[in-house]
């Protein structure tokens, strides 16, 4: 499955991506806010990844700069088993891209898929220590529980204390508006997704 954005292309990643892959993620900045990426992290952790079989119920996708030559690769996307096995939508970025809005625009495109793909409500999740992340949730829609979790970071070589998100988003009397009753999801672009996936 593919999918393009106004800058970005979503594809599973190929195990000739890992050379990429390892110099992108290969920062302890970017490693230590996932649960399962060691730290260090080199190229065959990244080809282990990318040799891991992809369940098509939980999507999963990195992230490419369009450009005018080769696309580069900034990141990664996808949708997994949160602890209690809701789906979680996660998502990483390369440190030289941060703060360029690729986090939220991929995480829209995944919201889209994962509404053509009729998934259940989406949850995400921030270490209290990366407060960016926490931005690009609320710029998704995405609404805070209010609880905070300790979940493991395998690059930090233990838990961390971790605020938990929901979809959805707060009107003005409080009440939450579910994300997908914000984003249409037209025929055409499932019918082009199911394409894509066969």
């Amino acid at each position: 499955m593919f999918a393009r954005t106004e800058r970005l292309l979503l594809r599973p990643g190929w195990i000739e991506d890992a050379p990429a892959l390892a110099r992108a993620i290969g920062e302890e900045a970017v490693v230590r806010n996932l649960a399962t990426a060691p730290w260090p992290y080199d190229e065959r952790d990244a080809r282990d990844f990318l040799s891991q079989p992809i369940d098509p119920a939980q999507p999963r996708f990195l992230i490419f700069a369009r450009t005018g030559g080769a696309p580069r690769l900034v990141g990664g996307c996808g949708i997994s088993d949160d602890p209690d096995g809701r789906p979680e939508m996660g998502y990483w970025i390369a440190r030289p891209y941060w703060g360029l809005g690729f986090a939220t625009e991929a995480g829209r495109q995944l919201l889209h898929i994962a509404r053509a793909m009729r998934l259940p409500r989406l949850s995400a999740g921030h270490f209290l220590d990366n407060p960016a992340s926490g931005a690009v949730l609320r710029k998704l829609g995405f609404r805070p529980t209010g609880q905070i979790a300790q979940r493991h970071s395998r690059a930090r070589g233990g838990a961390a204390p971790c605020a938990l998100f929901e979809e959805g988003e707060a009107d003005a009397d409080g009440a939450v508006t579910p994300m997908r009753d914000r984003i249409g999801v037209d025929e055409d672009f499932r019918e082009e997704l199911r394409l894509l996936a066969a």
